[in-house]
């Protein structure tokens, strides 16, 4: 039998399963990031153990990124004091031998353009130009504590104070999806959010002119309109395990948009090279890449556009699937799963 496995909820699951079922080959795919080995030592010894020892009774472990998977590789040796191959990413443990991989999770580019060319997108889109001003900023996000949001916008406030030029000239349009407002953290975050965004309006702002368009909802063609016609687009997660919206919307958009990308999301290991980097909890350097960005020369912006959508483009969700699934194959030595 083979049993797959995902995320951080189920961390404990490969080690009953194991003891249940000696035989059952075992895949776990993380998510989220994976922390350097100082972090984990927050949590008591029992705990950390359980969750080390739960994810090690795999046979293949799989992230997004390399530089998770070195960070797991990394905490077996400083946490557990195993025997760790780093070049081969083996971890040994009690008398076996588990894989450790990296699988970035790719887009399904012709799914995201068909959506991006519907009617309903146009109908979107045809509202949003009539609306929008010489610039568009961008960002598409859950209303989650780790997207960030706050100093997203606390960066762009600052970019309006020290660049007067550009009053009347931008707009920010933020579509942020409400996320488990039953918790009072979250419910919390995002009244802080409204109630910044007010701020810098009123800040800003003028008669006929909103700096901050905030859109609280999940609307998937809506997203696709922005996505079309961003000049750039903000992601700047303190901390994301891949990060999506920064694959989509260089392939959707149509003016050579420029991403500004949190260094800490797992995207950024692929895209980095054509994004504008930063440090997320930078509030100047965030409104430094905004206007960065702004001033690009056109041959700049179509540089990085292009290498942007070659490698969004390069792989498929089946590629990241078949992947697995060949490693699976091979560390079970046969064809028949």
């Amino acid at each position: 039998p083979l049993v797959m496995g995902h995320d951080y909820h189920l961390y404990t699951l490969p080690a009953l399963l194991r003891r249940a079922r000696p035989d059952v080959f075992l895949h776990h795919f993380i998510h989220i990031p994976w922390t350097q080995s100082d972090a984990w030592r927050v949590l008591p010894n029992r705990i950390r153990e359980e969750l080390f020892h739960g994810l090690l009774a795999n046979d293949i472990i799989g992230f997004h990124t390399q530089a998770y998977r070195r960070n797991f590789l990394q905490c077996c040796r400083d946490l557990l004091d195993l025997d760790v191959d780093f070049e081969r990413g083996i971890v040994h443990h009690e008398g076996r031998e588990v894989w450790v991989r990296s699988y970035p999770l790719p887009i399904d580019a012709a799914a995201t353009l068909k959506v991006s060319e519907s009617a309903r997108t146009h109908e979107f889109e045809r509202e949003l130009l009539r609306r929008t001003r010489e610039f568009m900023i961008l960002r598409v996000d859950r209303a989650d504590l780790s997207k960030n949001v706050l100093r997203g916008f606390s960066a762009f406030d600052l970019f309006l104070e020290q660049h007067p030029e550009f009053s009347e000239r931008v707009t920010f349009i933020a579509q942020l999806m409400p996320s488990r407002t039953d918790v009072p953290e979250y419910a919390e975050s995002l009244e802080r959010i409204e109630a910044l965004v007010a701020v810098v309006n009123h800040r800003h702002g003028t008669p006929d002119w909103m700096p901050i368009n905030l859109k609280l909802r999940d609307d998937l063609e809506e997203a696709m309109a922005s996505y079309r016609n961003y000049d750039v687009l903000l992601v700047n997660a303190m901390f994301d395990g891949m990060n999506l919206v920064a694959k989509e919307g260089p392939l959707v958009n149509r003016r050579a948009g420029v991403s500004i990308l949190s260094e800490n999301t797992g995207a950024h290991e692929e895209l980095g090279e054509f994004a504008l980097s930063v440090n997320p909890f930078d509030i100047q350097e965030l409104a430094d890449s905004i206007h960065a960005a702004l001033t690009m020369s056109e041959e700049e912006r179509e540089h990085r556009a292009r290498g942007l959508q070659a490698i969004v483009t390069t792989r498929s969700p089946g590629d990241w699937v078949d992947e697995q699934v060949a490693d699976i194959r091979r560390k079970a030595g046969s064809t028949t799963i």
